[in-house]
């Protein structure tokens, strides 16, 4: 018809009417038949999961091996026919405009994870699982099935709850790699944003399922974090929020999150504070990221390095000891005199500061003149001004008599 030339008019014409029909049963066919195999799919799986959650309690190996497999073959088809869903059906609706906002969004992040593919398989494999997981479990809540929204809530939260420790583990390793501190950043990073992620997600499904006495602890720590998931959030804050998450990971991924991995993440929030403070040209930031400061070094030593059992140099854990008996000590000032141990104990975290950061004088002179300024300013430190005095004169080189006895031998000799 381009071809000829012919006008087509907007009248309901026969061939308009067939285009429009087609075009109108086209697309909702394949959601309609993508969404009948992803329901069948999900059936299944459910149902070999229900076996599967009870392995533990059968002792012959044969079929526990049997129950493993059907469960593995059923999840991994079951995640095939959501991955089908997206290509097929919300691919063609982005292509054709027909997409709404949320669909959108949904093939842009599925892009994003499938981007990191070659450079990262490890974690594009999480991710993907994480995200198809994700896609089907907003389907599910939306369906409004009591039954099924239950059933499925168990398999969610319990693959979820595998594929964040898989991942924070995938991490953990890789900061063993010999890595550039560019690099490490961007996996402490990564880190991060894996923990707000879970405990945004699956964490108040965890207080759903596991109604226990001994979450109550991970309870006010996880309503303390709320308070940072809205808003607009500086630098100041967005430090603290990264700081209360790994207080909840030494709680929630022991074992995926290693001691020495949340070690070297307290220590990258302390170079961002300490970089912070210098920064900072308002006196009133600076205050706030300095007392943030006192806090993250308090959370460090008390949640981490008083837990902390095998140290590299004995030195250093000798040292450590005499520092932990001298906070304990400081520590029996709270209710005698709050005034006396908020400033004994600033006292004692900054002199223990100033030790490490001398280590690298070069690089931490602006934090070191700072924190000198604090012992001052704490009563601890004098500050010597430099200053000079001129006098006019004449000087005279004085001789003593011993000297004039021993010029006079030496010219006689």
């Amino acid at each position: 018809m381009e071809e000829r030339s012919l006008r087509v008019y907007g009248e309901k014409t026969f061939f308009s009417k067939i285009t429009n029909t087609i075009t109108k049963l086209l697309i909702p066919t394949k959601v309609g038949i993508n969404g009948v195999l992803i329901s069948i799919k999900r059936n299944n799986v459910l149902k070999t999961y229900e076996s599967y959650e009870n392995i533990d309690s059968i002792s012959n190996e044969e079929k526990k091996e049997n129950i493993r497999k059907k469960f593995d073959d059923a999840y991994a088809l079951y995640l095939e026919s959501i991955d089908k869903y997206i290509m097929d059906s919300i691919y063609k609706k982005v292509r054709n405009g027909s997409a709404t906002e949320f669909e959108e969004n949904a093939l842009s992040r599925y892009y994003s994870i499938v981007h990191i593919k070659e450079k990262e398989y490890l974690e594009y494999k999480y991710r993907k699982q994480m995200y198809l997981l994700g896609l089907d479990y907003e389907t599910v809540v939306s369906s409004k099935k009591p039954q099924l929204v239950e059933k499925y809530k168990t398999l969610y939260f319990t693959e979820m709850e595998s594929l964040y420790k898989g991942l924070l583990k995938h991490f953990s390793i890789k900061l063993a790699d010999n890595l550039t501190q560019a690099n490490k950043e961007e996996i402490y990073n990564k880190i991060f944003e894996a923990l707000e992620e879970y405990i945004e997600n699956i964490l108040p499904l965890k207080f759903e399922k596991e109604k226990d006495e001994k979450y109550k602890e991970i309870i006010d720590e996880y309503e303390n974090y709320e308070r940072f998931s809205v808003g607009k959030l500086d630098q100041n804050d967005n430090i603290e929020k990264n700081m209360l998450l790994l207080g909840l990971s030494r709680k929630l991924f022991t074992h995926s999150l290693p001691l020495i991995v949340a070690e070297q993440c307290y220590e990258k929030l302390l170079r961002d504070l300490r970089s912070l403070i210098v920064d900072t040209k308002i006196i009133k930031k600076q205050e706030k990221a300095y007392s943030l400061l006192i806090k993250l070094i308090e959370e460090y030593n008390i949640k981490l390095l008083s837990t902390k059992i095998y140290w590299d140099k004995p030195e250093m854990r000798d040292e450590y000891k005499i520092f932990w008996d001298k906070y304990k000590n400081i520590e029996n000032l709270k209710n005698i005199n709050n005034e006396e141990y908020i400033k004994q104990k600033q006292i004692l975290f900054i002199k223990d500061e100033l030790k490490k950061v001398l280590q690298n004088e070069n690089k931490y002179y602006k934090i070191i003149q700072f924190y000198k300024a604090k012992l001052v300013e704490l009563g601890v430190m004098k500050n010597l001004k430099n200053s000079y005095a001129i006098i006019t004169g004449t000087f005279k080189k004085k001789t003593t008599n011993n000297t004039k006895i021993l010029q006079s031998s030496v010219a006689e000799n």
